[in-house]
């Protein structure tokens, strides 16, 4: 639907004055306030600014405006980092989407990987032409988090250590666990290498199966000696996959680990 062509100034006020609260994603909440009027009222008029085609809606009750330059685009979101915190929050960036932003790696994955402590009922969801793959986490593990200026929004991103416990936690977000071999190697090669918080954060995420994965990496892909050894004094009982998606071959029983067939064990 097409613009209104004219409009009462206290109507225009009353958009500017809640694009100038919200900044980046309007919700009913926000408008709400922002006008002195009840929840329901504010969702309708919402809604209405959203046929004349002022604003264009993201999820349940928000939206983003629409630059009067982009009205007939799909996309009108430049950034669509800003809508994370509003859909998912408590939540952060993580997995490939902050290896590669951290450049732990040159592959740029075309979904955006957030962590989320909020029930899921969907895995994956579309918002702005961009694709977000959500991974549930438990509230005691949003920890090593940065925070990141989108704009006008704050945005979390795991840090690069987080990053990485992550993806040795559970592969499959950091795109297989080659790829995270590779992405481990990466932050090794850099100044701001930090094993001890690396070791730090795999005890305080609180999973044996991160130790078991790390040392085995640590061993037969950094031949870091010190690494291994932190690792293997923190081993659990059980056996567990190198990685969970990839059918297991071999055993190592000194990390207690199966291998896929095929796992490289080269020198970084």
């Amino acid at each position: 639907m097409e613009r209104e062509k004219t409009s009462l100034p206290a109507h225009r006020a009353r958009l500017a004055a809640v694009l100038r609260a919200a900044k980046e994603v309007v919700s009913v909440d926000i408008a709400s306030r922002t006008l002195g009027m009840e929840r329901r009222a504010a969702a309708k008029l919402l809604s209405r600014w959203k046929q004349q085609g002022w604003l264009r809606r993201v999820g349940h009750g928000l939206y983003i405006p629409v630059p009067l330059d982009l009205a007939d685009s799909e996309q009108v979101l430049a950034d669509p980092w800003v809508l994370t915190p509003t859909l998912f929050n408590p939540c952060y960036i993580g997995g490939w989407t902050a290896a590669h932003h951290w450049e732990l790696t040159e592959q740029l994955f075309n979904e955006t990987l957030v962590f989320t402590a909020r029930r899921l009922t969907q895995r994956r969801v579309v918002a702005q032409g961009t694709v977000f793959v959500l991974h549930r986490i438990k509230p005691k593990r949003l920890f090593g988090l940065k925070t990141l200026w989108r704009g006008s929004v704050k945005v979390s991103i795991s840090d690069p250590p987080r990053t990485l416990i992550d993806m040795i936690a559970a592969p499959e977000v950091g795109g297989g666990i080659d790829h995270v071999a590779d992405s481990l190697t990466a932050y090794f090669h850099t100044k701001k290498a930090d094993r001890d918080l690396l070791i730090h954060y795999a005890e305080q995420f609180d999973n044996g199966v991160v130790f078991k994965r790390l040392g085995y990496l640590a061993e037969t892909r950094l031949h870091d000696d010190k690494l291994a050894a932190a690792c293997r004094s923190r081993l659990t009982q059980g056996y567990t996959r190198l990685d969970p998606t990839l059918a297991p071959k071999k055993l190592v029983t000194s990390w207690r680990l199966w291998l896929p067939l095929g796992t490289k064990q080269a020198a970084p």
